[in-house]
């Protein structure tokens, strides 16, 4: 029940995001990961409404490939600025930080993390961990990894995710 709810929250969030982007004609893409590879769910696009209809039949659960979700995004990063250099990528890592698919799969992701800062991609963490019970604050570390800013899912409610885009987006 909780994840379902989590769920709901960051799709809420991720949508809020979407319309500040529509307005600022922006492009949106999205990738997931789950079993144990990366896909890309949504080239990017100005279309909320394509972006609002993928969201809503978004999986949750399994395992986590999060390291090869990271590289997936910089990849659509990479292409994306080809098509328009005039454009600065930005990546929102929604997650929990919690990488189980594969060996050693949190250092996997550490070390992605850290050539996709070294790439110079700027970036927002959104931690989606429970807030009840033991935290591990891998999120928290993923975001150190990746220079990016962090914001806990609670903050997210509270608007505070288009602002930290818009800030990362004008750096």
């Amino acid at each position: 029940m909780g994840t379902k709810r989590r769920m709901g929250e960051v799709k809420t969030a991720i949508v809020s995001l979407l319309l500040d982007a529509y307005q600022r004609r922006d492009k949106v893409g999205l990738v997931t990961f789950s079993g144990a590879a990366a896909t890309v769910a949504l080239p990017p696009t100005g279309s909320v409404e394509t972006a609002v209809r993928r969201l809503e039949s978004l999986p949750t659960g399994g395992r986590t490939p999060l390291a090869e979700g990271l590289l997936q995004a910089a990849d659509v990063l990479r292409i994306a600025a080809i098509r328009d250099p005039r454009r600065r990528p930005l990546l929102v890592l929604v997650t929990d930080g919690r990488a189980t698919q594969g060996e050693k799969a949190f250092a996997r992701a550490k070390q992605a993390a850290g050539w996709l800062a070294m790439q110079g991609i700027a970036s927002v963490v959104v931690d989606c961990e429970p807030r009840r019970g033991v935290r591990l604050g891998l999120a928290a570390e993923l975001a150190t990894d990746l220079g990016a800013e962090y914001l806990d899912l609670g903050e997210v409610a509270a608007g505070n995710l288009v602002r930290a885009v818009t800030d990362r987006s004008a750096a």
